[in-house]
């Protein structure tokens, strides 16, 4: 159990992310502890090609703003809560 690095809820199961894609050259990059309600979100809503080109930061994440409004109500969930996640309907209309 840890700290989610992109909602900041405590003891919670982590898992890592890599900030850059490996399939895009982040095999051996930078990574974060997220929460997996959080990093099944990011992966829900872009492509890893979309992670690469504007969302490879802690701070990029939070500020994008389809993840802000998840995080706004992820962080009033409690930490034991697992929830199904769909991918959006944007990304579903790019495949």
């Amino acid at each position: 159990m840890g700290k989610c690095e992109l909602c900041e809820r405590e003891s919670v199961e982590t898992t890592v992310h890599h900030l850059l894609p490996k399939e895009m050259g982040g095999t051996f990059g930078s990574t974060a502890h997220l929460c997996i309600p959080c990093h099944k979100q990011i992966h829900a809503l872009y492509t890893n090609e979309e992670i690469a080109a504007r969302l490879t930061t802690i701070p990029e994440l939070k500020a994008d703003a389809q993840l802000a409004r998840f995080l706004k109500w992820i962080r009033k969930q409690p930490s034991t809560k697992l929830m199904k996640t769909k991918k959006s309907n944007a990304r579903k209309r790019k495949q």
